[in-house]
C-alpha cells in the first residue's frame, strides 16, 4: 500500500512540475521533439527524430519521465480536461488527430486554442469538455477554455491516450518519446521532461 501511494503520488509530483513546465514552455515556444531514443547516457539523450535526423539533448538534473498509455473514447466525459489535436476539415469543422486526457492534477495546463507543430495546420485545444455527441464519423467534443469554445470531431481511428507513472528506465533504446525542450543560449537544447510511450503506445501528441 505504502508503495502504491508513492507511486502515485511520485506521479502527482511529476505532472505538476511537468504542468508548470509545459505552461512555461508555452509561452517561450520550446522545441518539441518526437521520435525514438537512440541512447540513453545522463546528462545526454539522443533522438532520432520523425523527421529522420538525431537530436541531442541535455537533461536536466531533476529530469523526469512520465508514461503515455493508451486510453479510450469512453474515458472522455463532460468535466474531463483533455488537450487534443486537430486538422480543419470541409465546413470549418476541427477533426482530432489525437485526444490527451490531462490527469486531474494537470487541469488548467496550457488551457487555450492555439496552432501546433503535429502536422501542417494542426492547432491544440487545451480545455474541459462539456458534452460529448455520437456521430455518424466519430464523437464530438464540446471544449470550453476561458475565453472561447469549439467542437472537435474525434474519428475512431484517432488515438486516446493519457499519463502514467514512468521510470527513468523505461527511456531505452527505441523507446517512443516526446520531448519539449527549450532551446539554450549555446542553442543546445534541454528538457526537464522526457514522455515516453509504454506498452507499445507511441506518445501521438
Amino acid at each position: 500500500m505504502f508503495r502504491t501511494w508513492s507511486v502515485r503520488l511520485g506521479l502527482a509530483g511529476g505532472l505538476l512540475a511537468f504542468g508548470l513546465g509545459f505552461a512555461l514552455a508555452q509561452a517561450s515556444q520550446p522545441v518539441r521533439v518526437r521520435g525514438t531514443v537512440v541512447s540513453l547516457s545522463e546528462p545526454k539523450l539522443l533522438i532520432r527524430s520523425r523527421e529522420g535526423g538525431e537530436v541531442s539533448i541535455d537533461l536536466a538534473s531533476n529530469w523526469t519521465a512520465i508514461g503515455v498509455v493508451k486510453a479510450t473514447i469512453e474515458d472522455i466525459k463532460p468535466g474531463t480536461f483533455v488537450g487534443a489535436a486537430a486538422l480543419p476539415s470541409p465546413g470549418d469543422e476541427l477533426r482530432a488527430v489525437e485526444v490527451l486526457i490531462f490527469p486531474e492534477a494537470m487541469r488548467g495546463v496550457g488551457e487555450g486554442h492555439y496552432p501546433w507543430d503535429l502536422l501542417p495546420e494542426s492547432s491544440m485545444t487545451n480545455a474541459t469538455v462539456t458534452s460529448v455527441v455520437e456521430g455518424v464519423n466519430g464523437r464530438t467534443l464540446k471544449l470550453t477554455y476561458t475565453g472561447g469554445e469549439r467542437s472537435i470531431i474525434v474519428p475512431p481511428e484517432a488515438p486516446i491516450v493519457t499519463f502514467s507513472a514512468a521510470e527513468k528506465s523505461d527511456v531505452t533504446p527505441s523507446a517512443a518519446v516526446f520531448v519539449p525542450a527549450q532551446r539554450q543560449a549555446d542553442g543546445t537544447l534541454q528538457t526537464t521532461r522526457v514522455l515516453v510511450g509504454k506498452d507499445g503506445v507511441v506518445p501521438p501528441m
